[in-house]
């Protein structure tokens, strides 16, 4: 917001959780019902404060008889996601079903492809081993180069990292993006069973900046939560009564086998911090003023706002609709 001197502050994201909740409960009974025109919601519940406020969302919404949560672990996600998946369900009246995927992932050379790949790197790469993407530094350090590493830990606990050659980099996250996908394909064919809706669960940051998988986990009929930044879904969180278990986890990929947060991933910034840049920068906020919201250097923010434009850049491309070479009539007129 901004406040009695007219500037921004850091009280920007402070959510009336009453008025957002009764606000996303009435789109969803209505995108379901009357636009869609199905019988009720499937989402995959993966223990993350997002899934969990959108299951909650939507068992409020509809009754939680109308609501499908699966659980979608593989070999190597975390066990403790699929019991805070449970736990989820328990407290909002869900029965989830398990999917596990990792026939299907390893059908389709999903953990072949990406070791293939890693051992380009690492030849000593083998089964036992550990593995994990990060950006080579904070979004915030004067001297950053853009690049990715990969680090890999072997069994008996030693690290190596090293910088990714782009074609390392792009098999890598090509091979583990079939987690996405696969899980979205689970989600379509319970929902084309039942006659549901595929809700999909990103957050403002996410949805804007573009961290999906196309085809994945961007794939989906409505998405309640994405004008939401990830501060004021943690408080929408605590309002619905999202367990603490679940609320107090950083947010994190559980893709790779090494633990992994989406700050060192992709974000390369606390997400607080850049949920207040991502308002300040769509505001129009000069960078010298959000620089004292964000407790930041005004340089800093210079980065950050470059870095978002970087971001929004791709994820509109990513979300355009597929190109057409003539204009087809829907329902009357050009799309």
């Amino acid at each position: 917001m901004l406040n009695e001197l007219n500037r921004f502050d850091a009280d920007a994201l402070d959510l009336d959780c009453a008025a957002a909740a009764r606000e996303i409960e009435e789109s969803i009974r209505r995108i379901v019902s009357t636009d869609l025109r199905r019988q009720g919601i499937v989402l995959g519940v993966s223990g993350g404060i997002d899934s969990s406020v959108c299951a909650a969302l939507a068992a409020r919404a509809l009754g939680p008889e109308r609501v499908l949560a699966i659980l979608m672990p593989e070999k190597e996600s975390s066990p403790e996601s699929t019991e805070r998946g449970r736990l989820l369900c328990g407290a909002f009246g869900l029965t989830p079903i398990l999917e596990n995927i990792t026939p299907a992932l390893t059908a389709l050379g999903c953990y072949d492809r990406r070791d293939s790949a890693i051992r380009r790197l690492f030849p000593e790469y083998a089964a036992g081993w550990k593995q994990k993407i990060g950006l080579a530094a904070g979004l915030l350090d004067a001297d950053r180069v853009n690049y990715f590493t990969m680090t890999v830990q072997s069994p008996e606990g030693d690290l190596q990292t090293s910088r990714m050659p782009v074609d390392v980099y792009l098999s890598v996250v090509a091979a583990t993006n079939l987690k996405q996908r696969v899980r979205k394909t689970v989600e379509y064919t319970h929902a084309d069973r039942l006659n549901f809706a595929v809700l999909g669960t990103p957050n403002r940051l996410e949805y804007e900046l573009g961290f999906f998988v196309r085809g994945g986990d961007g794939l989906a009929d409505l998405k309640p939560i994405a004008h939401l930044y990830k501060s004021q879904v943690y408080q929408l969180a605590a309002y619905l009564g999202v367990p603490a278990e679940i609320r107090s986890q950083p947010p994190s990929t559980d893709t790779y086998t090494l633990p992994q947060t989406q700050e060192e991933f992709y974000y390369a910034i606390p997400y607080d911090k850049l949920d207040l840049a991502l308002c300040a920068y769509g505001r129009g906020v000069p960078a010298e003023e959000a620089a004292g919201a964000l407790g930041l250097a005004t340089e800093q923010v210079n980065r950050v706002y470059q870095d978002i434009v970087r971001k929004r850049r791709t994820s509109a491309r990513i979300l355009r609709h597929a190109a057409l070479v003539q204009p087809v009539e829907v329902d009357g007129s050009d799309a």
